[in-house]
């Protein structure tokens, strides 16, 4: 597994990063474990704009040559904007996930949904554990 896990940001058990900003909008990705268990990526399928999403709600696809994952959205909250640049470029997942490589943004209907997902050592723990 990779050793890069941001201490910043906050993980779910099916590989997503979320980072919260000021004004509480949630920005998410996938891990970059996430995406060397994937692979090179060809393809990512993104979430609507405007869309009413669900904590734990499957909202986009990522495939590689290997196999299709589905994203699940870890927060409720309605999406305000989808990182365009993966649907020319989906590599970019694979060469910056944490930056560049994100997927959607989300105004959190609920705030405290964030500080109930896994914290950095956390999420490497339960990274590490699957991999035995």
């Amino acid at each position: 597994m990779s050793n890069d896990v941001p201490t910043e940001l906050k993980y779910t058990r099916s590989h997503e990063w979320v980072r919260v900003d000021d004004e509480g909008i949630a920005t998410i990705g996938i891990t970059d474990h996430a995406q060397e268990l994937l692979g090179d990526l060809v393809f990512v399928e993104l979430p609507e704009v405007g869309a009413e999403l669900g904590a734990g709600a499957e909202c986009a696809v990522v495939e590689s040559v290997k196999a299709a994952s589905d994203v699940y959205s870890p927060v409720t909250g309605e999406v305000l904007e989808v990182n365009e640049v993966l649907a020319d470029a989906p590599e970019t997942i694979n060469q910056d996930a944490y930056e560049d490589g994100w997927i959607f943004r989300v105004r959190l209907a609920d705030p405290s949904e964030v500080e109930a997902l896994l914290d950095a050592d956390a999420y490497a723990e339960h990274a590490e554990s699957e991999e035995h």
